[in-house]
């Protein structure tokens, strides 16, 4: 199995409301329109072209309530949103859909990925929806103007702005309580670490926010909202917005998205090792080899220490986990690693990550 040390890494925390919203719930903020925006201002046009395809989503799981956002992707009511948001109801919870215009539908899931923390649900009965445009997150750059939408503390349809303030950051999703489920407990995800290759941004983005809608000043969405970082205040940390928040790249989310919905489940690329961060904080260091697995086939040892995959760089455990789950099985990708100080390059075609 490839796992993760988090070491050094970037850890975040997966953004989700618990149930002690009634200080915004409780204020009447009115259907959000997208109708009245001033055709001379881009950002109001790109927020109007994307409010109808954001929705928030209810979860109910025993005595306990959350709540989260997602994006329409099908007009027949396909919504994709993260894991994280909706793994309560995955048992013997309920979803509920609230749509741009008040209107409400019961969703069931299609299918959830832990390790991207990315789902997919079906509303029901719905037909006609308007789906977000999906834009490319390949074309983003650091200092792009992007815009995020979902249901912030329970308020929907809210926007905030930022740019894109840095990009392919290597995050691993603190805590896989707070990570799987808004309600704490044990995990639903099958103990599956969520690593994702992240869009950062300073765009305002806190609780209630996972699973909406980063877009750029087009109107397309790039990017899923998915945590915050966070600052530990001894045993507590600070949950809200610090201007570090972390989306999940539309390309990787579009693909796991597909799958989801043709298959209900994933596949995953698959090194065959298990890694650490490194003393000196640079690279990736291997540990055990599985036997017969890719990096054996290829000639990786213990004590190797990955510094590139596909010509990127490796900083850490966690960057190593994402650029190996930004492939998928069966391709063939070349991975630079220093043994004994001499640096080496071989190829390695990737395996599919055995199920639990």
């Amino acid at each position: 199995m490839l796992a993760s040390a988090t070491g050094g890494a970037l850890v975040a925390l997966g953004l989700d409301d618990d149930d002690d919203t009634s200080a915004v719930t409780s204020l009447d903020v009115g259907t959000v329109s997208g109708d009245d925006a001033p055709v001379d201002e881009p950002l109001s046009q790109a927020a109007a072209a994307v409010l109808p395809s954001v929705v928030s989503i209810g979860v109910e799981s025993g005595q306990l309530s959350g709540s989260g956002s997602g994006i329409v992707i099908s007009t027949d009511g396909q919504i994709l949103t993260n894991n994280h948001v909706v793994a309560a109801a995955a048992e013997d919870g309920s979803l509920t859909v609230t749509f741009s215009d008040g209107t409400r539908a019961e969703a069931t899931i299609l299918g959830r990925d832990p390790a991207t923390d990315l789902a997919v649900i079906q509303a029901t009965d719905v037909d006609g929806l308007t789906p977000a445009t999906l834009g490319s997150s390949a074309d983003l750059h650091v200092g792009d103007t992007v815009l995020a939408i979902g249901s912030p503390l329970g308020l929907d349809g809210s926007v905030s702005a930022g740019i894109v303030s840095a990009l392919g950051r290597a995050i691993t999703l603190q805590g896989e309580q707070d990570q799987q489920s808004p309600f704490g407990g044990q995990p639903s995800g099958g103990g599956t670490t969520a690593v994702i290759d992240a869009i950062q941004t300073d765009a305002a983005i806190n609780p209630g926010n996972s699973g909406g809608a980063l877009i750029n000043a087009d109107g397309e969405v790039v990017g899923i909202n998915t945590a915050i970082a966070s600052l530990a205040q001894g045993a507590t940390s600070q949950g809200g917005n610090i201007g570090v928040g972390f989306a999940i790249p539309i390309d990787t989310a579009r693909d796991i998205a597909e799958q989801l919905v043709t298959e209900g489940d994933v596949t995953h690329a698959y090194l065959g090792v298990s890694i650490a961060d490194t003393e000196s904080g640079d690279g990736a260091l291997v540990g055990s080899v599985e036997d017969g697995q890719p990096a054996a086939e290829a000639g990786l040892q213990e004590g190797d220490v990955v510094t590139e995959v596909a010509g990127d760089p490796i900083r850490d455990a966690a960057a190593l986990t994402a650029a190996i789950r930004a492939h998928a099985p069966g391709d063939q990708v070349e991975v630079t690693f220093t043994r004994d100080g001499d640096e080496q390059t071989v190829e390695v075609t990737l395996g599919e990550l055995p199920s639990d």
